[in-house]
């Protein structure tokens, strides 16, 4: 089986940190597939509103998901503290990618590495538009 890799930036510019909660906890007994995107949600709107981007601005512009990309590296279990370090690269005219690496804080165990290729758009006239310069400032 080829597996997904994700070659990752060198320059993660914000963490946050998310406690695994019972809710997230699947009959397996860790944490799913499907609530790691969740969380790696919750970090992407954290890190955009860090830069001053909310999910949709007050213009009704804001980004879309265009691709995601996930390398599971462990397990993580209930009342885990993960932290998730958040940056971008790969520019493009219209976007870029956000990769997350995630990591178990007691044990220092990587969790997840991610990464999701947004697009920024213009919710009005339901178009993509050219990535704010803004936003690109942050990382030069």
């Amino acid at each position: 089986m080829a597996r997904v890799k994700i070659e990752m930036t060198e320059k993660f510019i914000f963490e946050t940190e998310l406690e695994v909660r019972m809710a997230d906890i699947n009959p397996a007994h860790h944490v799913g597939n499907d609530t790691f995107i969740s969380f790696l949600q919750e970090a992407r709107v954290q890190f955009f509103e860090f830069l001053g981007f909310p999910m949709v601005g007050q213009d009704k512009k804001g980004f879309i998901i265009a691709d995601l990309a996930v390398s599971y590296k462990s397990q993580a279990f209930y009342k885990n503290r993960l932290k998730f370090e958040v940056g971008a690269g790969e520019f493009n005219k219209h976007g870029c990618d956000i990769f997350y690496k995630v990591t178990n804080i007691k044990t220092g165990d990587p969790v997840i590495l991610a990464k999701t290729g947004v697009v920024f758009f213009d919710y009005v006239k339901n178009e993509v538009v050219d990535i704010p310069e803004k936003f690109v400032s942050h990382f030069r």
